[in-house]
């Protein structure tokens, strides 16, 4: 998993409320057992019309935001069902952390998983980085996650918590498989003393 350190990137501004896994990524597209290529796919039903062509007025549609990295949303997001194809889509499109007042509980664990930082920030912390998104690309936001801090395009420095544990998962790159990878050494040993003690198993 790539590692998950200081990011500056265009921010994105997504007011609405209760954005669900659905939304994120719809349910035809769950065939996939694949991390990759679901990007194309991400809020499909609002980025193309039924004829597959993109509809201007979306968000990630417009010129200034084809590059976005860093969404900001509206509250509850990544409600809904518990879809882990909804990270994989997001993070194939190439945005590394989404910002809102709260998200689905099960949503937020797998961006971890996935390495997508979701960041908790009360809605006055919020209100401000959506109006900044909302200047376009040349507006561009830090989020420093050794230091638990987002920092506007104006220099408005906003700090957020997060577990121990998941952050340095991110730091580190470690996904499951990483961190058992981790234990390879006492698995190893484990196994080489079970086979000598148990062989006809």
């Amino acid at each position: 998993m790539e590692k998950f350190e200081t990011l500056t990137g265009i921010a994105a501004p997504m007011p609405l409320v209760n954005i669900d896994t659905d939304m994120i990524i719809p349910k035809q597209f769950l065939k996939t057992i694949k991390r990759s290529g679901l990007g194309v796919n991400l809020f499909d039903e609002m980025r193309f019309d039924r004829q597959g062509n993109e509809i201007p007025d979306f968000v990630l549609n417009k010129p200034q935001y084809r590059e976005t990295e860093i969404l900001v949303a509206g509250d509850n997001f990544g409600c809904g069902s518990s879809r882990e194809h909804a990270p994989w889509a997001i993070k194939d499109f190439g945005i590394r952390c989404v910002i809102s007042t709260s998200f689905a509980d099960i949503f937020y664990n797998n961006c971890f998983k996935n390495g997508i930082l979701p960041i908790v920030l009360p809605k006055e912390a919020v209100d401000v980085l959506m109006k900044d998104a909302e200047k376009g690309s040349n507006a561009r936001m830090t989020v420093d996650l050794e230091a638990q801090t987002v920092t506007s395009s104006d220099g408005e420095v906003f700090s957020f918590e997060v577990d121990s544990f998941k952050k340095r998962c991110l730091i580190e790159g470690l996904d499951d498989i990483g961190l058992t990878m981790e234990k390879a050494s006492s698995i190893d040993s484990f196994e080489a003393k079970a086979s000598a003690e148990r062989p006809w198993v």
